[in-house]
C-alpha cells in the first residue's frame, strides 16, 4: 500500500496569466500559498478475487473490468501511461470538497502521480510532478486549466511564479520575514460558500474572452509582481495586500459574467463591512472558498456577519506532495 499527501492551495495575485493561451504569447506571473489542507491517495494491488479487475473509490465508486473504461478522467489518464496491468484500488479522501476553487484537481493528478511512480520504485521530483500533472491535465484531458495550481501541489511553499513566452516556468520560493509569514496566518480567513461548480466550464469562458481582456490580465499579473516585493520587504503592511486584493477581485469580475453572483457579492461586501481589508473568491470563479484578510480584531465580528458559511482555519506555507505510507509488497 502506497499513500500519498498532496496540498490544496490559495491563490493570491495573477490567475488567468498562467493560461499557456495567455502566457505563450504575453508572459505572466502569479502569487500563492500551499496551505495545510490535503487531498490523500491510497494505491495498492487489487486482491484478485473479485468480478472486477480495479476498483476506484471517490465521490463514486467504480468497479471497470479495464483502465479504458474507469471513468474519472485523472485516473485513466494516468494509469494509461503508469499502469502495469495489474489490479489495482485506489482510495481518495480529501479534507475540503472538490471543485471549491483550491485546486483540488490538480492536487488529486500530482499526488496520483507521485503514488504511481512510487509503486513503480521511482522518486519524483517537484518539478517533475508539477510539469507532468500540467502534461496530463491540458495535452491528455484536455481540460481549460492554467498551470499553477499542479506546480503548488507538487512544489508546496508560498511562492512566485512566472511564465515566459517560450512556455518554461520558473518557481521561485518566497524569502520572507517571519514577522511577516505570522502576520498572513494570523490575518488570512477562508469561507466556504457552499456553491460549488465546474471550473473548466468557468474558465473556457475566460479563455475565450482573453484576447479581448488583455488590459485586466496584463494588470492582474502585475499585481503578483507587487505582491512579490511587498512580502519579501522589510516592512511588510498586509493592509496594502488587501487594498491589492480589492482591486484584483474587480477585475477578475470583468473576466466573465459567471465569475461572480449577486450571492458571493453580498458575501463579500459582509466581509468588508465587518473589517476585512480585501478578498476573492478563489479558483475560476462561481462559487466554492473565499478568502479574505483582516486584522486578528475583527475575525469575530466576520466571523459573525458570514455565520451561515464554514470558516476553516488554515496555515500557509505546506510542503508538497509527498509519500506519507510506503509498503509496495503489502498484497502476498
Amino acid at each position: 500500500m502506497i499513500i500519498s499527501r498532496t496540498p490544496f492551495r490559495v491563490s493570491f495575485f495573477g490567475g488567468g496569466s498562467d493560461y499557456p493561451t495567455w502566457y505563450k504569447e504575453h508572459g505572466g506571473a502569479v502569487i500563492g500559498t500551499a496551505i495545510n489542507k490535503y487531498c490523500y491517495l491510497t494505491v495498492r494491488n487489487l486482491p484478485p478475487f473479485f468480478e472486477h479487475k480495479h476498483r476506484i473509490v471517490y465521490s463514486k465508486v467504480e468497479l471497470p473490468l479495464t483502465v479504458n473504461e474507469i471513468q474519472h478522467p485523472s485516473v485513466r489518464a494516468v494509469l494509461s501511461e503508469l499502469h502495469n496491468g495489474e489490479g489495482i484500488e485506489i482510495h481518495h479522501q480529501a479534507d475540503l470538497p472538490a471543485r471549491s476553487g483550491l485546486g483540488s484537481s490538480s492536487s488529486f493528478t500530482v499526488g496520483l502521480l507521485n503514488a504511481m511512480r512510487a509503486k513503480q520504485g521511482k522518486i519524483s521530483s517537484p518539478h517533475l510532478l508539477g510539469e507532468e500533472a500540467i502534461r496530463i491535465e491540458q495535452e491528455v484531458i484536455k481540460e481549460n486549466v492554467g498551470s499553477q495550481d499542479q506546480l503548488w501541489a507538487a512544489h508546496g511553499g508560498t511562492n512566485f511564479i512566472e511564465f515566459s513566452r517560450s512556455g518554461e516556468i520558473s518557481v521561485t520560493p518566497l524569502i520572507m520575514h517571519e514577522d511577516t509569514s505570522e502576520q498572513l496566518n494570523s490575518h488570512i480567513m477562508l469561507f466556504f460558500t457552499g456553491l460549488s461548480r465546474i471550473a473548466s466550464e468557468i474558465a473556457g469562458k475566460q479563455i475565450e474572452n482573453l484576447a479581448q481582456k488583455q488590459s485586466q490580465i496584463t494588470q492582474m499579473a502585475g499585481l503578483a509582481f507587487q505582491a512579490k516585493d511587498i512580502l519579501q520587504g522589510a516592512h511588510c503592511d498586509i493592509a496594502d495586500l488587501g487594498e491589492m486584493l480589492v482591486e484584483s477581485w474587480h477585475l477578475k469580475k470583468q473576466l466573465a459574467s459567471d465569475v461572480s453572483s449577486s450571492e458571493i457579492d453580498d458575501i463579500y461586501q459582509a466581509a468588508m463591512d465587518a473589517g476585512a481589508y480585501g478578498g476573492k473568491l478563489l479558483g475560476a470563479g462561481g462559487g466554492g472558498f473565499m478568502m479574505f484578510l483582516a486584522k486578528p480584531e475583527h475575525h469575530a465580528a466576520i466571523k459573525q456577519r458570514l455565520s451561515k458559511f464554514i470558516h476553516v482555519n488554515i496555515k500557509t506555507g505546506a510542503c508538497g506532495s509527498k509519500i506519507v505510507m510506503y509498503e509496495p509488497n503489502g498484497f502476498f
